[in-house]
């Protein structure tokens, strides 16, 4: 898939396809461009409301690793903001819900999981390029 740029009927995509994914289970919506997709529930770091966002994810062990990659914009999304503020969220894979705890990729481990990513899904390169700001390479584990 080419890569896409933030524009309106992108913003309406992500903001509709949770809801197609939860009352699917995860039937609508699982794949997109090949790559699985997971909902990502984090909690509003100054509302503190429950904020949830489809995103696409690799399969790491027990974990899910998902990119701030906000399609190459010059600010990081909302979401990984709200997990820097509280690290605590919820993932939805299928049906199946559970608690992970987020931490940032470094080092050797992120730049495993960025080569992996890229060879899955080309685009992440071209986002990469588009911003000066380091794309964060998220790890989602499952909470103790």
């Amino acid at each position: 898939m080419a890569a896409v740029t933030r524009s309106w009927a992108v913003e309406q995509f992500w903001r509709i396809h949770p809801w197609l994914y939860r009352v699917s289970g995860g039937r609508i919506g699982g794949r997109v461009n090949g790559m699985p997709v997971l909902l990502l529930t984090t909690t509003g770091r100054r509302s503190g409301e429950r904020r949830t966002n489809a995103l696409m994810y690799l399969p790491e062990g027990d974990a899910c690793v998902v990119i701030g990659s906000n399609a190459g914009e010059p600010q990081h999304p909302a979401w990984w903001l709200n997990l820097q503020a509280d690290p605590r969220a919820t993932v939805q894979r299928g049906r199946q819900e559970i608690a992970v705890v987020a931490r940032e990729a470094r080092g050797e481990e992120r730049a495993r999981l960025w080569a992996r990513l890229v060879h899955t899904e080309p685009s992440y390169e071209t986002y990469r390029k588009r911003t000066t700001r380091q794309i964060p390479v998220v790890v989602l584990e499952p909470a103790p």
